[in-house]
């Protein structure tokens, strides 16, 4: 646009590589990205990074960017529901959740939820950069108002990657999507249970991640929603360090024998870095299966 300062209308092109099929050794998996086709146009303060496989994303650059925990979240999350047609991923922010598991479940349809226009308008672009479109809707909205999911909506599995703190507990950071992805703006963990219990198809799995030091708070949210947390696992960022994030699966309890109802499996701690730095053995392995490098 001529004669208008700053940078916001400045954009650079990259130009996809269309037979990068291997990196550093590792051959990507999976189908090559629709968007990897052609030149990508990436605005200035936007990056285009790599996701699973061929999939990449697009993210602000100061903004909120994806996660190791969001990365578990889908790997769990996939790895134990028992049969997948349909998924839904709440406060889905720019969309790494839904997209790694949209990756791992290609048969699959999904339903996104978020409240931010800007992760919004981010998560269209990767869907279609990565080929998505016909089965990844995109709803905009708060998950929690009824018009955003009917009551006959039912989904086979549910994700969600819930902000952590209630507000005012910490220091919200500098970039308004940063704080609505680590505070509570628009509900907790409860809120996330609650809606998950509500739109769980019958032997549905909803799958989420949340600090380990506050598990009584997912606990209670399970149980105001009449849900079995089914299996659970601690996640060390650091051998030798205590945990400090865990993994949740659960289920409707009515969907369970009554034996099951009040057990939970734990499993043993998954180990993101072993005690010299280097990548754990099983997480390399886990990266794998989702499609990432190990």
């Amino acid at each position: 646009m001529p004669g208008t300062a700053g940078s916001v209308f400045r954009i650079r092109l990259i130009l996809a590589v269309n037979h990068d099929t291997h990196f550093k050794g590792w051959a990507k998996p999976g189908p090559v990205a629709r968007g990897a086709a052609g030149p990508s146009i990436v605005p200035a303060g936007q990056t285009l990074d790599a996701l699973s496989g061929h999939f990449r994303i697009y993210q602000l650059r100061e903004g909120h960017r994806f996660s190791t925990d969001d990365v578990l979240t889908a790997w769990y999350g996939t790895s134990w529901a028992a049969s997948v047609r349909r998924v839904l991923d709440l406060g889905s922010g720019i969309g790494s959740v839904g997209m790694i598991a949209a990756w791992r479940l290609a048969g699959a349809s999904f339903v996104t939820v978020e409240a931010q226009e800007e992760s919004v308008a981010l998560a269209r672009k990767s869907a279609d950069y990565n080929g998505l479109s016909d089965r990844y809707e995109i709803r905009q909205g708060d998950f929690r108002d009824k018009e955003i999911l009917s009551g006959d909506e039912l989904f086979d599995l549910v994700l969600g990657s819930p902000p952590y703190f209630p507000i005012g507990t910490g220091i919200e950071g500098d970039h308004p999507q940063k704080v609505a992805c680590r505070f509570e703006l628009r509900g907790d963990i409860t809120d996330y249970a609650r809606v998950a219990a509500a739109h769980l198809a019958t032997g549905g799995t909803f799958a989420c991640v949340f600090p380990e030091e506050q598990r009584d708070r997912v606990e209670g949210g399970a149980r105001a929603a009449a849900l079995a947390i089914a299996r659970r696992r601690p996640v060390v960022f650091r051998e030798g360090e205590p945990p400090m994030i865990e993994l949740f699966a659960m289920m409707r309890a009515a969907d369970l024998p009554e034996r099951m109802r009040n057990r939970t499996w734990v499993e043993p701690p998954l180990i993101i870095r072993a005690a010299d730095g280097s990548i754990h053995p099983e997480y390399a392995a886990v990266k794998l299966a989702i499609g990432f490098p190990p």
